[in-house]
């Protein structure tokens, strides 16, 4: 609305300044002190990353929530078919191993033939068991979009070079990761049950094992293995920062050995074809992580020479 003096210029109501300012100059007022947050040469303050990392977080957990939500509503797949299946003489890896035991003559190796019995000591236990479940599932299928959300916000970072040696990181750190899942589910966890649920330290004390307690063994052992997998995308790292050297894991790798068959003899059978049978990959990722570390070094090597030789020649001219 406006009001028109005598001498005919136009005086605007202070509600037509009121949406002026808030249509226009305070967005462009917005602008200014957003661009004010940034240094002079266009880099982004500490401000803008905290704010950047934020939204990279939240989108990740977006994620996955929405695969908690989608391993809460198939609760029967989830538990009867993959969480309490290594407990049964039916499953893959308990047949396999029960012929194996017949072929070779090794009764120890035929496991898990007799369920464990689970019990709930709390009303809410079931309840809550569900939803931690739930939760890990969510964190196992959201993996490689998490691991993309952070490795895009870390990316920006790295020089062209240092993109161009990581390319293909994600894919490899999710195949790795499943991977591991994988193994700890279907190797690990029917040897650790065997072992754990019938060990007793006398005939008069009876194994009562509850529910949470049998479930937090399976997803630790699963989710351990899958994070002990990513040990080449690492060592990669580490090499390229120069932390790590494939020198030093030559030097320890005696250590690794003897950690790795201590940690193995422990969750497997009192065999030596189980302790084989856990130890050999876990070794195997060890060795090709210290070729990977070589190969890092390596090529920075190289990249080095190239450029203090092109440093010479222009040096030189």
């Amino acid at each position: 609305m406006v009001k028109f003096h005598r001498n005919g210029s136009i005086v605007l109501k202070t509600k037509f300044y009121l949406s002026l300012h808030a249509s226009i100059i305070a967005p462009i007022m917005a602008g200014k002190s957003k661009a004010k947050n940034r240094n002079t040469d266009g880099e982004m303050t500490f401000l803008q990353h905290l704010e950047e990392l934020r939204w990279h977080i939240i989108r990740a957990l977006v994620a996955i929530v929405a695969g908690a939500i989608v391993a809460f509503v198939f609760k029967d797949i989830i538990f009867d078919h993959i969480i309490l299946a290594p407990n049964n003489p039916d499953f893959v890896t308990n047949r396999l191993l029960c012929r194996l035991a017949d072929l070779v003559n090794v009764p120890v190796l035929c496991i898990n033939q007799n369920p464990i019995e689970l019990i709930s000591i709390k009303m809410s236990g079931q309840f809550t068991t569900h939803i931690n479940i739930s939760l890990v599932a969510g964190l196992i299928l959201a993996f490689p979009y998490v691991f993309w959300e952070f490795w895009s916000f870390f990316r920006p970072a790295l020089y062209e070079k240092e993109r161009k040696y990581a390319r293909g990181a994600v894919t490899m750190a999710s195949l790795l990761f499943i991977t591991g899942i994988l193994f700890g589910y279907f190797i690990i966890t029917p040897l650790s049950i065997n072992f754990l649920g019938s060990y007793r330290v006398s005939d008069l004390v009876t194994n009562q094992i509850n529910v949470t307690s049998y479930i937090g063994s399976v997803t630790s052992v699963a989710l351990s293995a899958g994070v002990t997998f990513e040990l080449p995308i690492v060592v990669f790292f580490l090499s390229r920062i120069g932390v790590l050297t494939p020198d030093f894991m030559r030097k320890y790798r005696r250590h690794a050995i003897v950690l790795v068959l201590v940690v193995a003899a422990v969750i497997t059978p009192p065999d030596v074809f189980s302790l084989i049978l856990v130890s050999i990959p876990l070794l195997l990722l060890y060795e090709v992580s210290i070729f990977i570390a070589a190969r890092v070094i390596r090529k920075r090597e190289d990249a080095d020479a190239k450029e203090a030789a092109a440093e010479a020649a222009g040096s030189r001219k």
